[in-house]
């Protein structure tokens, strides 16, 4: 499912939908959420039917525009969705029966705007899908046969191992390299340098290296033609996965990691990876049991 609103960075995110629904063999729907006026800005009365006919019809233009970007794709079936209601429970609601949901990563501003940040914020933060933010101004949308990675945020936590899942999936239908980024140290490595310079590391990266390889381990069992390629970092993890969105076609990571505070929505890696990728960047969320 990809959100629609008639901006740039929602038709690039309708092209990188379309291209990955191909790859899937999955129904595309395109969804526009109007989100109709019920009153004029500080105003009591309600518009004139003219005004949300007009705007009934630039809405549908939206969606039209959208399934042209679309069809350019070959091979997908394409299917459009026009919501009255407001673009984030709707968005939020119809979720519930998406494989994933892509968004552009920034859109219009003001009464006509629909997926401006704090829409994509709010479905990456309550979405019952992954969600797939597309950059809007990313250089280059992958395209099939794109030979770039695909990379994923490993750090333990019970969303690391939904995006690790997320990942090896879509590198096997991309048929790509995934390389497994993990971190051992949240911590800035400038802090107490002086101390960690008489400290023998060695023994900590040894044990997180075995600990990454454990993660994997069943992962490769069940796709055992996607080749990984593990990469252990002395480094905070946004760093580490921001240099790899340069190379990579998609980065994945969980919405919160081990070092977010309980009932956080959004952690810290996943809000820099969200605002400042070079890539499309997957949300892996969390079962509705674990959302409590």
């Amino acid at each position: 499912m990809a959100g629609v609103d008639g901006s740039p960075a929602a038709l690039r995110a309708v092209r990188w939908a379309a291209d990955t629904a191909a790859q899937h063999r999955v129904p595309l729907h395109l969804v526009h959420a109007a989100g109709y006026p019920d009153l004029y800005t500080g105003e009591s009365v309600p518009p004139p039917a003219r005004f949300t006919e007009d705007l009934r019809l630039q809405r549908w233009e939206f969606l039209h525009a959208a399934r042209e970007v679309a069809a350019e794709t070959s091979g997908v079936e394409i299917h459009t969705v026009f919501e009255p209601d407001p673009p984030i429970p709707s968005l939020i609601h119809t979720s519930r029966a998406a494989r994933m949901i892509v968004l552009g990563s920034s859109g219009h501003s003001g009464l006509y705007g629909l997926l401006i940040g704090s829409t994509t914020l709010a479905l990456v933060t309550h979405a019952h899908c992954p969600v797939v933010a597309v950059r809007g101004d990313a250089t280059q949308v992958p395209e099939r046969g794109d030979p770039r990675p695909v990379v994923v945020g490993i750090d333990g936590s019970p969303l690391s191992e939904r995006a690790i899942g997320y990942a090896f999936d879509e590198a096997c239908f991309r048929d790509v390299e995934l390389v497994a980024v993990h971190t051992w140290s949240d911590a800035d490595t400038a802090v107490f340098s002086e101390a960690r310079r008489h400290f023998d590391w060695e023994p900590v990266r040894d044990t997180e290296e075995r600990r990454l390889a454990e993660r994997l381990a069943g992962w490769r069992e069940r796709y055992p033609d996607v080749h990984v390629r593990r990469v252990l970092a002395k480094d905070r993890p946004r760093h580490e996965l921001l240099d790899w969105s340069r190379r990579a076609q998609l980065v994945v990571v969980g919405s919160r990691g081990r070092g977010g505070f309980r009932g956080m929505l959004l952690g810290s890696t996943s809000q820099a990876l969200v605002h400042n990728a070079e890539c499309p960047v997957m949300i892996a969320r969390p079962l509705p049991a674990q959302s409590a």
